[in-house]
Parts: C-alpha cells; sequence; structure tokens
C-alpha cells in the first residue's frame, strides 16, 4: 500500500498537463457547431439550394448570435450586419 504512494503523487502532479486548455480558433483539429453550420449553408448555396441556404443562416443567426459565423450568415443573407455580437 504504501509503494502507490508516489505513484498518486505523481499522478495528481501530472493531471494538469492532460487537461489541455482551449485551443486557438486556427489550431483546432474539429468545427464548432456554427462553423458546422456555415458549412452546410455553403454546400447549399453550391448545390443550387437557396431555400436551405438560408433557412441554415437564419439558424445559426438565432442559435449562435455571438459567433464570428454569425457576421458572415447576416452578410450573406441580406448585405447588412445585423447581428448583436456583443453578446
Amino acid at each position: 500500500m504504501l509503494a502507490l504512494r508516489p505513484l498518486a503523487l505523481v499522478a495528481l502532479l501530472a493531471a494538469p498537463l492532460q487537461c489541455p486548455a482551449r485551443a486557438a480558433p486556427e489550431m483546432r483539429r474539429e468545427d464548432g457547431p456554427d462553423e458546422a453550420l456555415w458549412t452546410l449553408s455553403e454546400r447549399f448555396a453550391r448545390d443550387g439550394d437557396d431555400g436551405a441556404r438560408r433557412a441554415t443562416l437564419r439558424f445559426l443567426l438565432e442559435r449562435y448570435p455571438s459567433s464570428r459565423w454569425s457576421v458572415r450568415a447576416a452578410f450573406s443573407l441580406d448585405g447588412a450586419v445585423d447581428t448583436d455580437a456583443s453578446r
């Protein structure tokens, strides 16, 4: 039992090294849900489904109003930025 104490101490001290901080947007390996919605809207645009593109962009604006992708979505919908990015 005493032989396990040093191992437990090492595990506790190494724990902060195992828990990464949030990665910068340019370093992430996965898209966030807001970026995925933006990408989906671009796919709809490429496929010529303007109704689905607009619905996706509106949902992006409603669900993620402070996202950097919301500014693009608002501009893409009507050419004006009318989103509250300060939230």
